[in-house]
C-alpha cells in the first residue's frame, strides 16, 4: 500500500503504513489473500473485492477494534481515505477527543464514519441511508460494537438529504459529513468522458451500488442539493462538508456558494496512493476562523533552506593570506572570505552591496542582472583562443647598419606593431600598459575584450534595480574554525540560477586557494 505522504498528518497510516506481513501472520482471513512474489515482496490484488474486504476488516480490527461486516455488492470502504476526512473535521470543529455531534448522509453498509467518529473521539452520530441492505448492516455493525448509544442509523425516503432528516430533530449539530455518489450514469462510472486518458487506470475495484455511487446529475447536483437544504436549516449545523471525488466539482460549487451568500468557505484535499479527493466545507457562523486551504497554508508556512557552502579552516587562512593584494587590511576570516566574495562577484558584474547585519557575520544583498556565471571556463578559452590567433607584424627593418651613430627619428616608418601575446593570453603592454615616448608615463590600455573598470562598478543599487533575473541575501558566518557562506533566495525568476551562481562562487573561491602564491 504506496499511500501518499500528503495524507493528514494525523493520519496513523501515514508514514507507518499497514505491515502486510504480520496482518497475515495474525488474520487467517486476511492471509488468504496475501501474495509473496519471487522476491519475496508481499502483495494485496486490489482489484479483487474479497481482498480489498479483507484489508479494510482486518485493518478495523486492528487499529481501532472494530468488528464489521460488508457485503461484496456494496461499497467497500477504504480505511487511510475516511481517516483523512474524520481528522479533517476534528480541524474544523476541534473536536479531536472531544464529543461532537455529526450527521453522516448516507453511511452506507459500513457506517465507517460514524464508528471511527464514536470510536476515536466519543461524538455522537445520526447517521441516515436509503438503502435496504446498507441500512440492514449499518445497524448490525453499530451494534456488535456496543456503540448504539453513540449512533442512531435511521432510514430515509430516496433523496432525502437533510431537510427530511431533521425535521423531527431540535438538535444544533456540530457537522455533516457526506460521500456522495460521484458519477452521474454508468457511463461515468466505468470512466467514459470522465477520466483523463493520461492517468493511470484505477488501482482498485469499485463494489459501489447503484445508490452509492450514481445519483442525478452526478457529485455536482448532489452537493448543490445539500448547500440548498443548509440555506434553510443555516445555523441548525455549524458545518456542512462533502467529499468530492472530481477536482473539477470545486470551482463551481463554491461559485454557487459565494452565489448564494455563504460567509465561510474552505475546502482540502485527501492523498492517498494513486487516489486523490477533495472535501468541501461551509458554515453560517462568524465567531471562529475558518482554516485556510491545505496547499496555500503550506506555501505560507513553508520555510525556504538557504544553499550553503563551507570554506574549511586551512583554505580560510590561505585566503587570509592573499587578501591583502586586493586592497583588504581586514584580514579577519569572515572579512576575508567576504572580500573575495565581492571580487568574484564585481568581475562577474553582480551586484551587490553591504547591508546591516549581527555582530559575528556579513551580509551582501546581491542583484544578477545578467547571467555572467555559465560557462565561465569556456569563455576564457574562447578569449585567449581570440588573442592567440590576431595577425602578427613582420620584424622591423633596421634604419642604419652603423651601431655607433646616433639614431634619428624616422617620421616615415609605420607605428610598431603590438608586441606577440604571451601564454597568458595578453601582450606585455596589454598587461602593463603602452609607454609614451614623450613623457615616459604609463598610459593604460583598454583590452578589446574585457569590461572597462567603469563598467565593473556600476552605480545601480542592487535593493532598488527594476530589471533583474534574482535577488538573494548572502550570509557570511563563522562557525568554530571554518566560514560558512549561506545564500537565501529573496524574489526573481528562476531559484536554479541562484543555484548556478552560487556554485560558481564556491568553486572561484577554492580555485583561488588552490593559486601558487
Amino acid at each position: 500500500m504506496a499511500l501518499n505522504k500528503s495524507m493528514h498528518p494525523r493520519n496513523r497510516y501515514k508514514d507507518t503504513p499497514p505491515d502486510f506481513v504480520y496482518l497475515a501472520s495474525k488474520y487467517p482471513e486476511f492471509q488468504k489473500h496475501v501474495q509473496t512474489t519471487l522476491t519475496g515482496r508481499v502483495m494485496l490484488n486490489f482489484k479483487d473485492p474479497e481482498a480489498v474486504r479483507a484489508l479494510t476488516c482486518t485493518l478495523l480490527k486492528e487499529d481501532f477494534g472494530l468488528t464489521i461486516e460488508i457485503p461484496l455488492e456494496r461499497l467497500i470502504a477504504t480505511v487511510p481515505l475516511r481517516l483523512n476526512y474524520i481528522h479533517w473535521v476534528e480541524d474544523l470543529t476541534g473536536g479531536q477527543g472531544n464529543p461532537r455531534r455529526g450527521i453522516d448522509i448516507g453511511t452506507g453498509a459500513s457506517c465507517i464514519y460514524p464508528l471511527l467518529g464514536a470510536t476515536m473521539n466519543g461524538w455522537f452520530f445520526l447517521a441516515t441511508e436509503v438503502d435496504d441492505i446498507c441500512f440492514n448492516y449499518a445497524k448490525k455493525n453499530v451494534e456488535q460494537n456496543h456503540l448504539a448509544e453513540l449512533i442512531k442509523v435511521v432510514k430515509v425516503p430516496q433523496k432525502t438529504l437533510l431537510m427530511d432528516a431533521l425535521k423531527e430533530e431540535s438538535i444544533v449539530y456540530d457537522f455533516c459529513m457526506c460521500n456522495p455518489p460521484f458519477f452521474a450514469n454508468q457511463l461515468e462510472a466505468k470512466g467514459v468522458n470522465s477520466r483523463n486518458s493520461r492517468r493511470p487506470p484505477p488501482s482498485s475495484i469499485n463494489t459501489g451500488g447503484v445508490t452509492e455511487i450514481m445519483a442525478e446529475g452526478g457529485e455536482l447536483e448532489f452537493v448543490k442539493r445539500i448547500i440548498h437544504d443548509g440555506l434553510q436549516l443555516k445555523k441548525r449545523l455549524r458545518w456542512y462538508s462533502c467529499m468530492l471525488g472530481k477536482k473539477c466539482s470545486l470551482a463551481p460549487l463554491k461559485d454557487e456558494l459565494q452565489k448564494q451568500g455563504v460567509p465561510k468557505v474552505t475546502h482540502t484535499e485527501f492523498c492517498q496512493s494513486r487516489t486523490m479527493r477533495w472535501a468541501l466545507a461551509w458554515r453560517f457562523y462568524d465567531d471562529v476562523p475558518v482554516p485556510s486551504p491545505p496547499c496555500k497554508r503550506h506555501k505560507l508556512e513553508k520555510v525556504r533552506k538557504a544553499l550553503t557552502f563551507t570554506v574549511l579552516k586551512p583554505s580560510v587562512v590561505e585566503l587570509q593570506t592573499q587578501v591583502p593584494s586586493i586592497g583588504c587590511t581586514n584580514t579577519s576570516p569572515t572579512e576575508s572570505v567576504s572580500a573575495w566574495l565581492e571580487k568574484i562577484l564585481t568581475d562577474l558584474k553582480v551586484l551587490h552591496k553591504r547591508v546591516p547585519c549581527g555582530e559575528a557575520e556579513l551580509n551582501l544583498f546581491l542583484t544578477a542582472v545578467e547571467n555572467t556565471w555559465i560557462h565561465v571556463r569556456q569563455k576564457r578559452r574562447e578569449q585567449g583562443r581570440h588573442l592567440r590567433e590576431l595577425p602578427r607584424a613582420q620584424p622591423p627593418s633596421t634604419c642604419s647598419t652603423d651601431a655607433s651613430a646616433p639614431s634619428v627619428p624616422d617620421t616615415d616608418a609605420p607605428t610598431p606593431a603590438p608586441e606577440e601575446p604571451t601564454a597568458e593570453g595578453s601582450s606585455a603592454k596589454e598587461r602593463d600598459g603602452q609607454q609614451d615616448p614623450k613623457k615616459g608615463a604609463s598610459v593604460p590600455m583598454d583590452s578589446p575584450t574585457e569590461p572597462k573598470e567603469a563598467a565593473v562598478g556600476d552605480p545601480q543599487n542592487p535593493e532598488t534595480v527594476q530589471c533583474f533575473l534574482f535577488k538573494c541575501l548572502v550570509t557570511v558566518k563563522e562557525e568554530e574554525n571554518d566560514v560558512v557562506v549561506e545564500m537565501h533566495w529573496v524574489e526573481g525568476q528562476n531559484k536554479d540560477l541562484m543555484n548556478q551562481l552560487c556554485t560558481c562562487l564556491k568553486n572561484s573561491l577554492f580555485r583561488q586557494v588552490a593559486k601558487p602564491t
